[in-house]
């Protein structure tokens, strides 16, 4: 078995940006809900397309759509301010991740991101990745098919052999069980109740990987 993850939102995220994203709209009035911002930040990830590089301007426009979700009328300051306070912030891998550690595969990873994920990767998980795949570098972006098959056969890896996590039905699971690809989604904050293959926390794998070897 070789296991495949995404990687933003799956192993690494960015631990500073609701508490920035919350203190800038504390300073405008808005009294939010952290978990609530969470939520409605999460399910915009998956509905609206990231590209490799991220720009200003599609930061003031992602950051609109949250606000609008929240029920906020944004204004240039508030977007000025989330911009310079929520963007560009330092990649963490999440603690579950120490689990990756004890498991005796090779594993890869297989992500919408710029060329900047390798070192990303290399800083927080040495040479743990014996596979790399980022979509910046071979054009194909996910949900496309294609960047699945690319990985297959790239890697020269036979679908039934793969066991693929990602945080997203629309980019991760949807399209790489097309392919025959055994796919879960993570689902840490248990927003997605209605998915039957999904794990809560990385935590999962060593059991979950006995039940499809069984």
């Amino acid at each position: 078995m070789v296991l495949i993850f995404d990687a933003a939102n799956t192993l690494i995220y960015k631990p500073a940006l609701y508490v920035n994203f919350q203190t800038v709209l504390f300073r405008h009035g808005f009294a939010v809900n952290i978990n609530n911002l969470i939520k409605n930040h999460t399910i915009l990830l998956h509905a609206i397309e990231f590209p490799d590089t991220t720009s200003q301007a599609f930061y003031y426009n992602f950051n609109k759509e949250i606000l609008y979700s929240l029920g906020i009328v944004p204004s240039e300051v508030m977007l000025d301010e989330l911009f310079k306070e929520c963007s560009y912030l330092d990649w963490e891998v999440y603690a579950d991740t120490s689990v990756l550690k004890e498991l005796p595969y090779e594993m890869g990873v297989a992500s919408n991101f710029n060329k900047g994920l390798e070192g990303v990767l290399n800083i927080h998980f040495q040479d743990k990745f014996k596979y790399k795949l980022i979509s910046e570098n071979v054009n194909y972006r996910k949900p496309d098919i294609r960047f699945y098959e690319h990985l297959l056969a790239d890697w020269n890896l036979d679908p039934k052999d793969i066991l693929y996590i990602g945080d997203s039905i629309k980019l991760d699971v949807e399209p790489a069980m097309k392919l025959g690809i055994n796919a879960y989604l993570i689902d840490r904050n248990n927003y997605f109740p209605f998915v039957e293959k999904r794990i809560k926390t990385l935590h999962e794998l060593p059991n979950l990987i006995a039940r499809i070897n069984e």
